[in-house]
């Protein structure tokens, strides 16, 4: 991963055109390509010698952090996972599931805890120790609350990537462990007759009983 900026955001009808300059991630790319921009897959469709362009539909634009991007805004940037590659975190798809809001920053040592607000559809499908990714970084769940999550970072990552200065009240790109997403699938059949807060109920008992959480 490697920090990008952003060199335009052009409106294309319902969508966009973003186009991204980098160095390490963007050297030698070809259209068809994905890249994960602030962990959103996007698909190269045209690159010039010192930017790669990037078709943005709708609703990518909806649910991400994408549409509010403006020239020279920093990004995070990560090619597809090639393979034989090493993992170094867990599996992220680039289908970012919502967006959230940076509500608090406080230091802990030389580390930091952020705190993320969330709406339910995303925190049911994390548990403390789990995996997170935020703005395409693999980070690991600290503390699920009512209405938010929190995380730690180390200065690497501060230094690395787009969580070191993104601000409280900031939007950044959510996307649970696909994991967790397939479990809750397989266990949608036990919950069909089921809804709302019974439904949640019974959702967390069976994660539960199955020792996920």
């Amino acid at each position: 991963m490697e920090l990008g900026e952003v060199a335009a955001l052009e409106k294309r009808g319902p969508g966009s055109r973003l186009a991204v300059r980098g160095r390490k991630v963007l050297h030698d790319i070809a259209i068809g390509d994905s890249i994960a921009v602030n962990g959103v897959c996007l698909t190269v469709t045209s690159a010039g010698s010192d930017a790669a362009y990037f078709d943005v539909s709708a609703e990518t634009l909806d649910s991400s952090n994408i549409g509010g991007l403006r020239r020279g805004d920093r990004v995070n940037l990560e090619p597809s996972l090639r393979l034989g590659a090493k993992l170094g975190g867990h599996f992220v798809t680039g289908h970012v599931e919502a967006s959230g809001r940076i509500r608090s920053r406080r230091a802990l040592g030389e580390a930091e805890r952020i705190e993320i607000e969330a709406a339910s559809a995303t925190l049911k499908y994390l548990a403390p120790k789990g995996s997170v990714a935020v703005d395409g970084i693999s980070l690991t769940v600290v503390d699920v609350l009512k209405d938010a999550f929190s995380i730690v970072i180390i200065p690497h990552t501060a230094s690395m990537t787009t969580m070191g200065f993104k601000k409280t009240g900031d939007i950044v790109n959510l996307e649970p462990d696909i994991l967790a997403k397939y479990v809750a699938r397989l266990l949608q059949k036990d919950i069909a007759g089921a809804d709302g807060a019974a439904a949640d109920e019974h959702f967390l008992s069976k994660l539960k009983d199955s020792g996920f959480i």
